[in-house]
């Protein structure tokens, strides 16, 4: 093993002295920066050291130039010669060449000269180039490194927050006596909502008082929750210093029909006078069909084509304790036929207006005639139309929302009996029913 030091400028001064010297298949074993000459350190001109060798084997000149081909990894043995070599640089007698603010050495593996391009590279751009080589592996690395971190955190963070959603799913899931109260208010078309909202009041109420949550005492939790929202102790007839009761609601919910129904009730229950005033006009036989009931009744009728014939009507009805004011059902999307009922609610005395609403229809259209009709300070709901139908979460959704009282409710066409005041309890327990099979 032949091994050599070079003390040169550049790094390709280098390799044309080790390929001159020692040829192709020589190996560089180390290199570093020093500086040389100076004064006390100082002002030393930089050089390069370069650490090469040769088997001894290999270095024996050829008989003619040939182009030697690179030659393949060295093996374990050249690995022990190298080492060898190493060694003996330690015992060689190599003039000592002092070394002021020496760079810091880098550990590389041995490269053969052959495989170090045949490009010429002033001193800068040999440094550029060791230090973008030991940059690319570290920055390779590092990228490396901080991309499994970056995964490792993200599986952490995604398994944190399953454990998380589990947790949450587990802590709100209902027992199983309130979920099938919670599925029958949806059956019922109860506002999802006000569901939620019930079964979280429900369950604080379970938590407070620490007790199991049964089918029973869920039951009657759930049935007083709703008992609240329909404000049981309220009144629900026609008062008895009430003068005027103005009926308003779209067209085809019965509103003609349920004032005989009323009517009848006055008569015939309490005793009563009654008078009836109607400016439905628009409808074909609208006025006939109240003056049959007013002849059976045996009471006044009053027909009124504007506001100002109110005052006329009011006066030839003044000996009544009680009038029945029957307006035109419009259509509740048209904001100027509704706002025309303001002209015929006002009138002299204690009053009453109730929204007369069909629970045949579907809730969307519940909720925009009546935030159409609130317009006109309700007093009262009445819902007709019971009978023609199994579904009653309409009821709450709408004296929920709308905060309005319930009055009566109708279940048939026959006058006077199919009316009567609105039982709250009953439309809960038809809420919370078992459904029919």
């Amino acid at each position: 093993m032949r091994v050599k030091r070079y003390v040169v400028d550049s790094m390709p001064d280098a390799l044309q002295k080790i390929r001159s010297d020692l040829g192709k298949d020589a190996v560089i074993l180390n290199t570093k920066e020093i500086r040389t000459g100076g004064f006390l350190g100082m002002f030393g001109k930089k050089k390069i050291e370069v650490i090469a060798a040769i088997d001894a084997a290999t270095s024996k000149p050829s008989p003619a130039p040939q182009r030697v081909a690179p030659q393949p990894a060295p093996q374990p043995k050249i690995v022990s010669q190298i080492q060898q070599a190493k060694n003996e640089i330690h015992q060689s007698d190599f003039p000592e060449v002092p070394d002021v603010l020496m760079a810091p050495t880098i550990k590389r593996e041995p490269v053969a000269v052959s495989a170090i391009p045949d490009k010429i590279m002033n001193p800068v751009q040999h440094q550029a180039y060791s230090q973008s080589s030991v940059q690319s592996s570290v920055q390779v690395s590092s990228r490396a490194t901080v991309k499994d971190d970056h995964l490792m955190d993200e599986l952490k963070q995604m398994k944190d927050m399953m454990k998380k959603l589990t947790q949450v799913s587990d802590e709100g899931k209902l027992p199983e006596a309130l979920q099938k109260l919670e599925q029958r208010l949806y059956d019922q078309e109860v506002n999802p909502t006000l569901v939620r909202q019930i079964m979280d009041e429900v369950m604080a109420d379970f938590e407070l008082a620490d007790e199991p949550v049964t089918e029973e005492s869920a039951h009657q939790l759930v049935r007083s929750k709703l008992g609240q929202i329909f404000q049981t102790d309220q009144s629900k007839h026609i008062a008895s210093q009430t003068r005027v009761v103005h009926f308003v609601g779209p067209t085809g919910v019965g509103k003609t029909t349920t004032i005989a129904k009323l009517a009848a009730e006055q008569v015939l229950k309490y005793h009563r006078k009654v008078g009836f005033i109607t400016s439905d006009t628009y409808r074909i036989a609208a006025i006939e069909q109240l003056k049959t009931y007013a002849t059976i009744l045996n009471v006044p009728l009053e027909v009124v084509f504007s506001p100002q014939d109110l005052t006329k009507a009011f006066q030839n009805l003044a000996e009544c304790d009680i009038i029945f004011m029957d307006t035109a059902g419009r259509n509740f999307r048209n904001e100027m036929y509704v706002s025309e009922l303001n002209s015929l609610l006002k009138t002299q005395g204690n009053s009453e207006t109730i929204l007369v609403l069909s629970l045949t229809t579907k809730y969307r259209d519940l909720r925009a005639i009546t935030n159409n009709f609130s317009k006109f300070k309700l007093d009262k709901v009445l819902f007709t139309k019971m009978d023609e139908t199994d579904s009653y979460g309409a009821i709450l959704n709408v004296v929920h929302e709308f905060s309005l009282k319930l009055s009566y409710v109708t279940n048939g066409q026959s006058v006077p009996d199919d009316i009567a005041e609105m039982n709250e309890w009953q439309i809960i327990d038809l809420l919370l029913e078992e459904p029919r099979t």
